[in-house]
């Protein structure tokens, strides 16, 4: 895809006609900065611009389908949004429905990048469209909800992915061709083929669910991948009701009816999540060893039963 008519941005151009930017793997092998200037042995990075980036005309992609340009239209089988969360957010899930799907994409959010001067913690960017919405983001909203009455049954599955959960600065997902895996269940979702299981965010696939044959994963990042902390989401509501409220009387009462629903759902799971804790703390101290040396001797004083009224 990549092979011609590909453009550049704010990367270093080599001295042999080539881009060059931090994190490549290779010593920056001279060229022009993405400054304009000449790069010498003296010269001190970052020498590429940290929000550099590159296009490619997608009738490139060996693999588009092709009635992608068909004037009368092609058909969807779902839309795919997402963020970037190094924390929190597991690797995808699936809308409950379509009126779940706008409210899903419509509180989209990435912790801050280099393209967002001035932004701090997370940033919310509904449909990835938030710069160029040219109208009321509350009538922007109806329209899809408007879009996927018109459509009924026909309307496309709404999933959202994370492909950037990290633990230790490290990504838990490989990402690049490996995301091929995570369509793959999409797909077989679309077809009725795949499972999956239901949590307060969406439909989750489990390990088993999706193809993972050939992919050196731990089982611990998997289980980190695809599991909820409702507790932590829990922390972000004020946030998103925040991100909501801002677009004020015109946010259709279906947004406001999700907004409420998720609520309602991420609260009684964290409620859940704390018991949980609470209980296996619980059992872990009445399984404790009981100090050696001199002071094992003594009697100690009997653990209260545990009260749950």
């Amino acid at each position: 895809m990549l092979k011609e008519t590909s453009y550049y941005t704010n990367v270093v151009e080599t001295d042999d006609g080539g881009v060059w930017w931090e994190g490549m793997g290779t010593e920056c092998p001279g060229g022009i900065d993405w400054k304009g200037n000449r790069i010498t042995p003296e010269s001190k990075g970052p020498f590429a611009h940290p929000n550099s980036r590159f296009t490619a005309p997608a009738s490139q992609c060996p693999v588009i389908c092709p009635d992608w340009e068909n004037p009368e239209g092609a058909p969807i089988d779902f839309f795919i949004f997402g963020g970037r969360r190094s924390e929190t957010m597991p690797l995808v899930y699936q809308a409950m429905n379509w009126d779940h799907g706008v409210f899903i994409s419509g509180s989209a959010s990435s912790e801050a990048t280099a393209a967002a001067i001035g932004v701090t913690g997370l940033r919310y960017d509904p449909m990835a469209m938030k710069p160029f919405i040219g109208y009321n983001v509350g009538d922007y909203f109806q329209h899809w909800f408007n879009m996927g009455d018109n459509l009924g049954d026909k309307a496309p599955k709404i999933f959202y992915v994370n492909w950037f959960r990290k633990e230790d600065k490290e990504f838990l997902w490989p990402g690049f061709g490996e995301n091929s895996r995570i369509l793959k269940w999409m797909c077989e979702r679309v077809d009725g083929k795949a499972g999956a299981v239901d949590t307060p965010l969406g439909y989750m696939p489990r390990s088993q669910d999706l193809d993972l044959s050939g992919l050196d994963i731990l089982e611990a990042s998997m289980t980190e991948l695809l599991q909820v902390d409702s507790i932590a989401f829990e922390r972000e509501l004020e946030s998103l009701k925040d991100h909501m409220k801002k677009v004020g009387d015109r946010l259709p009462a279906r947004m406001q009816k999700q907004l409420d629903n998720f609520c309602e759902r991420i609260t009684k799971a964290a409620d859940a999540q704390r018991l949980s804790v609470s209980s296996a703390s619980l059992k872990s101290s009445q399984f404790m060893s009981p100090p050696k040396g001199p002071e094992s001797s003594k009697k100690s004083a009997p653990m209260p039963k545990p009260s749950f009224s």
